[in-house]
């Protein structure tokens, strides 16, 4: 699944071809309510956490979520599509000869909400988010939630992985199975803020790095059975939570 990082660079690659564009055509086969007519300002083009937005002259705004099989590519028109037409969810063209087409997407939807989806937390990837506000949502899940289960939940703070779980859980010494009743509000205060900054440091592209100078960039994700760059203890990889999300940790130095 995209984190936070990734969709705000699909974002970003997206803003200069169809931000204040007059769309040509829009298609989005499986909603039920018809889409913007051509000739419609695209107004904005907009992260939000995990969510990518398309704001519209018309008042709505598309909603898509990538979750485990989606994409958005962008094409010039007549340049071959690299996947088939058959995974189409949305396709919007500007008059400018911009074809942004939506793949395998599972949610994409037409709202009146610009702000997207009213449940989230405060954005992590944005520049300046409410840490405060982000800190103290870890009290509306329960207090037995596991920490690695409570990082992912969108209504704390958005744009937080499986990747930047594990990572920043790592960073701080923190079990993904401590409950999150034990966390302390300066835990709570740390953990939203390293999320921040290490979300932040790799909005540029290329390789994700957490810990410069850590073979692969990496201190855990995607490391299990390696040893631990801070305590020579084997990475352990555990599932959590009912979608069965992967957390990687180090059992010898986060507790």
């Amino acid at each position: 699944m995209p984190e936070g990082d990734t969709i705000w660079r699909t974002a970003s690659r997206m803003k200069p071809a169809l931000e204040g564009q007059t769309l040509r055509r829009f298609a989005a086969p499986r909603l039920a309510v018809p889409g913007p007519q051509p000739g419609t300002l695209i107004e904005a083009v907009e992260a939000k956490g995990k969510y990518l937005l398309v704001h519209f002259g018309d008042g709505r705004t598309l909603e898509t979520h990538m979750k485990m099989t989606g994409s958005w590519h962008l094409y010039r028109s007549g340049e071959r599509w690299q996947r088939s037409k058959a995974a189409v969810r949305a396709l919007i063209e500007t008059e400018a000869d911009w074809i942004a087409v939506c793949f395998a997407a599972p949610h994409v939807k037409l709202t009146a909400n610009r702000a997207g989806p009213e449940h989230l937390g405060p954005d992590l990837t944005g520049p300046n988010p409410d840490l405060n506000e982000a800190a103290a949502r870890f009290s509306i899940v329960s207090g037995a939630t596991p920490l690695g289960v409570a990082m992912l939940d969108q209504r704390i703070c958005c744009g937080v992985g499986n990747v930047y779980k594990s990572e920043v859980l790592h960073a701080l010494g923190l079990s993904p199975l401590r409950p999150v009743a034990s966390v302390t509000a300066d835990e709570r205060q740390r953990l939203v803020a390293t999320s921040h900054d290490l979300l932040r440091r790799n909005l540029g592209g290329g390789v994700r790095i957490t810990v410069p100078g850590v073979p692969g960039g990496l201190a855990a994700y995607g490391k299990a059975g390696e040893p631990c760059h801070r305590c020579n203890a084997p990475i352990q990889r555990i599932v959590q939570g009912e979608h069965v999300r992967s957390t990687y940790w180090c059992s010898g130095c986060q507790s």
